[in-house]
């Protein structure tokens, strides 16, 4: 529901409304020309390329290595791409729709992140690819995870849809493989509704992926005009509303069912399926959005690491399993995750006294009502993943979650630790 936005977010997006010169292809000085540049900058990388969603970037990516590369074969229909249950079916499905085989690893039930033992194991004659999620906005194992790449001739790819900031030995994630993607959707580290960035240091990569960007075109006026509305109607209507009867809710619902606002997952990925929306180019209009966010950064994330600190602090004496202080170096806590065999009751509770805990993720492969089957995962491939999906339920730390709100929270819990 947009947690990230602030008044000067919404207020962009209201004039931006009005500005439909900027929708699309002029790419701005104060949108994608800088957005880009800024993204180089920050991660320290040679090519920073933009899309309309992470799953567009990775999809791209994907669309590059077919064509083959330098030192690597051509992706072929049918190769293997080995990522991680416990994920989102925004990871799963380029995949698919790249015609390749995605290959579920179980995961780390510490660190929610890919298990190196479990990969070693499901890595076959066709395997090629292994993505990398830094999972809630934790760190993966890079070190293992490369030297299994290394010895195996896989081409490594970092999902950073959690995790723009973090670090891994104070190198910046996004920056070990040879590409990685990062997501702007409405609940990541940085919104701008929908949005992604591909980046990569190979300049042969880049200048296929340059190709691919030049390809695809824009949404439709409208598609983009749904996500600038989404910051306005949310904040000026939805969540003010939202505890009252439930009418904020009632509002939402009719709002997506009447196309008035866009959904976050059309039900066609949860078949395997590609809306007609990805891939596409990043629109300008959102680039400016997300470069607004982009300039907050550093304060978002580091709301975010004083909240996760008041939670783990709070919940040392109870039921609840925190992170592991040793496994918190280099995280951004995109959400503060927290274990409780009781987790779907407790999330059941706190919704119906409208406080929001997180639910990523119920499912192995998420959202819940998500067809497993479509999206090619086996159940009982990945026993960690599953179990964690029962146990797990995630805190807010965006940047409009005050102390007294985080204190509210953590009552709840104390109170629902049974």
């Amino acid at each position: 529901m947009s947690p990230n936005t602030e008044k000067d977010d919404v207020l962009l997006a209201l004039k931006l409304i009005f500005q439909p010169w900027k929708w699309k292809k002029k790419r701005t000085e104060d949108g994608l020309l800088s957005l880009e540049k800024e993204f180089r900058e920050y991660l320290g990388v040679k090519y920073a390329f933009s899309f309309n969603s992470g799953r567009s970037a990775f999809l791209a990516i994907l669309a590059t290595l077919k064509e083959g590369q330098p030192f690597h074969e051509a992706l072929a229909r049918g190769d293997e791409v080995l990522l991680q249950a416990f994920t989102c079916n925004a990871a799963a499905n380029p995949i698919i729709w790249a015609d390749l085989k995605p290959v579920y690893v179980d995961c780390n039930e510490k660190t929610f992140n890919i298990d190196v033992e479990d990969l070693k194991k499901k890595i076959g004659p066709r395997s090629r690819v292994v993505v990398a999620q830094h999972t809630f906005g934790l760190p993966a194992n890079m070190d293992e995870i490369l030297e299994i790449c290394q010895k195996n001739n896989l081409i490594l790819i970092e999902d950073c849809a959690h995790s723009l900031g973090a670090t891994y030995k104070d190198k910046k994630v996004g920056t070990f493989g040879k590409a990685a993607f990062f997501s702007f959707s409405r609940d990541k580290v940085i919104s701008s509704v929908y949005g992604g960035m591909a980046i990569t240091n190979d300049p042969s990569l880049a200048e296929k992926l340059r190709q691919v960007q030049g390809k695809i075109g824009y949404p439709s006026y409208f598609w983009i005009f749904q996500q600038l509305l989404h910051p306005v109607l949310m904040n000026w209507l939805i969540l003010p509303v939202y505890n009252f009867l439930k009418l904020g809710k009632i509002i939402l619902i009719l709002s997506q069912w009447l196309h008035i606002l866009s959904k976050a997952v059309h039900w066609k990925e949860k078949r395997g399926k590609k809306p007609s929306y990805f891939p596409k180019r990043f629109p300008n209009a959102l680039a400016i959005l997300a470069l607004n966010q982009f300039k907050k950064l550093e304060r978002f994330d580091n709301h975010r690491k004083e909240i996760a600190d008041f939670y783990s602090q709070e919940l040392i004496n109870t039921k609840y399993e925190t992170l592991d202080t040793k496994y918190k170096e280099g995280n951004i806590f995109l959400r503060f995750s927290i274990k409780h065999q009781s987790s779907h009751q407790i999330i059941r509770r706190a919704w119906k006294e409208n406080i929001l805990i997180g639910d990523w993720y119920t499912t192995p492969i998420a959202p819940h009502d998500t067809k497993l089957e479509k999206v090619q995962y086996r159940l009982g491939s990945c026993p960690k993943a599953e179990k964690l999906a029962k146990i797990t339920l995630n805190l807010p730390t965006h940047i409009n979650i005050s102390k007294k709100e985080a204190e509210k929270i953590v009552d709840f819990l104390k109170k629902n630790d049974n």
